[in-house]
């Protein structure tokens, strides 16, 4: 007997499968062959304890992760609630983007414990973390002993470290943050090292020629003079020589880092994201630009790219970057991390971080997550009695 099967579920490639589910993981996918008549269902995995029947309606695909949130409670700048960016937007899998540092990692553990979420953390190479809006001005922030200690104590939760590299935070010290930040991701087995880029200095030309395979470049797209693109428009040759590299970029479109010029200027040349994220916290979550993962998603319908790219930005590159070698694919063997969700075909409004608006004709609308094989309703109520198992 089956924990759970979903069946008759609309993969972004046009084809239906059945997906049985057994503690926490996919324990088969199969092409549909489900007889439904008189409102029996019997896919080809049953008996099951629970059967969703998405009758080929609503698509599904691995869980939606965010690869850039802010979503420790406790920050007096950029908080929010795991569960109210994540699970409650179809999102099963968010990662805060260095709100903490190592004197405040072990106390942002605790509290994830509680959410249905998946939470994992960038700790910010500055001890502090965001309690301020310059952590790297002094470099006595930046405590290596501390962050190696933090990382050995929350191996499972700190994936990666962070490091904002705009002229507002690390004040007179330029590119020094960023010069510790790569001292600090070679004593600690390599972790992905996402970096901030915003204003200058340090110049992002600078930043860029520092890193390597696997780094983040996050507000990749954003409409500051220091961004990835010239004032003609073409792609900087540090981020053409960084990008064959392997460097990665992501969206982390957030209130002030996004700009569909920028966007569309650089996906007309090719130069797509390897993640999309949203840089979400409860300020922007409630007034916008941002509002959720999936209006971030959404915007990108409308410069260029299709349902498979967007989708797979935030389940298999994400997974991928963060190497969370068990999550993003639909596939035997891998969690039981899913989101379903429609694809509305209907003028919608979206904003930029530069105050311009594009209309939209589709967007994306997330119905339920599954976590660990547990299915949880988003706040979109109006469908709750069709996912009534």
């Amino acid at each position: 007997m089956h924990d759970f099967i979903i069946t008759r579920a609309l993969l972004v490639n046009g084809h239906q499968v059945d997906i049985a589910i057994n503690d926490g993981k996919i324990t088969a996918v199969s092409a549909t062959i489900a007889a439904v008549e008189n409102n029996q269902i019997e896919p080809p995995f049953y008996p099951a304890k629970k059967v969703l029947d998405l009758a080929g309606r609503y698509y599904l695909s691995a869980g939606w992760i965010d690869s850039h949130v802010h979503c420790y409670p406790a920050s007096p700048i950029y908080h929010d609630e795991a569960d109210l960016v994540g699970v409650a937007s179809g999102v099963t899998t968010v990662v805060d983007a260095g709100s903490t540092g190592a004197n405040d990692i072990d106390d942002f553990y605790r509290l994830t414990r509680a959410a249905k979420t998946h939470v994992y953390a960038f700790l910010n190479i500055a001890k502090t973390g965001i309690v301020t809006q310059n952590e790297l001005a002094d470099m006595a922030q930046i405590d290596k002993q501390s962050v190696s200690q933090a990382i050995a104590r929350n191996p499972d939760f700190i994936i990666g470290i962070k490091a904002r590299m705009s002229s507002s935070v690390v004040g007179k010290n330029g590119i020094k943050p960023l010069i510790r930040a790569k001292e600090i991701q070679q004593e600690n087995n390599q972790l992905p090292l996402m970096v901030h880029i915003g204003n200058n200095p340090p110049d992002l030309d600078e930043i860029a020629d520092l890193l390597t395979q696997g780094d983040i470049i996050t507000h990749c797209y954003n409409g500051k003079p220091n961004r990835i693109l010239t004032p003609a428009g073409a792609l900087r040759e540090s981020i053409q020589r960084a990008l064959k590299r392997g460097v990665l970029l992501d969206v982390g479109h957030g209130s002030a880092s996004f700009s569909f010029e920028v966007a569309e200027l650089a996906i007309k040349q090719g130069i797509y994201p390897h993640t999309i994220s949203s840089d979400i916290y409860c300020r922007n979550r409630i007034s916008g630009p941002v509002h959720s993962l999936a209006s971030v998603m959404s915007k990108f319908f409308t410069i260029g790219l299709n349902l498979e790219q967007v989708i797979s930005c935030v389940t298999e590159n994400a997974a991928q970057a963060l190497r969370l070698s068990h999550k993003g694919v639909v596939a035997e063997g891998y969690d039981a991390d899913l989101t379903i969700f429609e694809l509305k075909q209907q003028p919608q409004v979206f904003s930029d971080s530069e105050g311009k608006s594009v209309t939209g004709e589709q967007y994306l609308v997330p119905l339920a997550a599954v976590v660990a094989g547990d299915l949880v309703l988003t706040d979109e109520g109006k469908l709750k009695d069709v996912f009534s198992l």
